[in-house]
């Protein structure tokens, strides 16, 4: 089992995660990150850093977000990693609230 970011991250990226992961196992890009499912080894110490709650073990994820378990899969294949915390975007605190944002994700 991997574990999955899902659309709460979206125009947010605040990277918490990214400081706690044991194996660098996540992949950034515009305005999202993913998990790579090669890479991460299950420790869940992600799922408690994200502040918009958009981490989720594969098996718990929404039937509504399951398309980010591939989405995840697909863009941590030409993303590249993020090994240490960044600020979140600038506007990440307006958009930690809203949902349906997957027209916003920017590959």
């Amino acid at each position: 089992m991997t574990y999955v970011v899902t659309e709460s991250c979206i125009k947010c990226k605040y990277t918490d995660c990214v400081d706690v992961c044991p194996v660098d196992c996540f992949r950034e890009g515009p305005n999202f990150l993913v998990i790579d499912p090669d890479e991460c080894i299950d420790c869940t110490l992600c799922v408690a850093e994200c502040p918009v709650e958009a981490i989720y073990a594969e098996d718990d994820v929404a039937e509504d977000q399951r398309r980010f378990i591939a989405l995840n899969a697909e863009l941590s294949k030409i993303w590249e990693p993020i090994i240490e915390k960044k600020d979140a975007l600038p506007d990440a605190d307006e958009w930690a609230s809203v949902t349906d944002k997957l027209d916003h994700l920017e590959r």
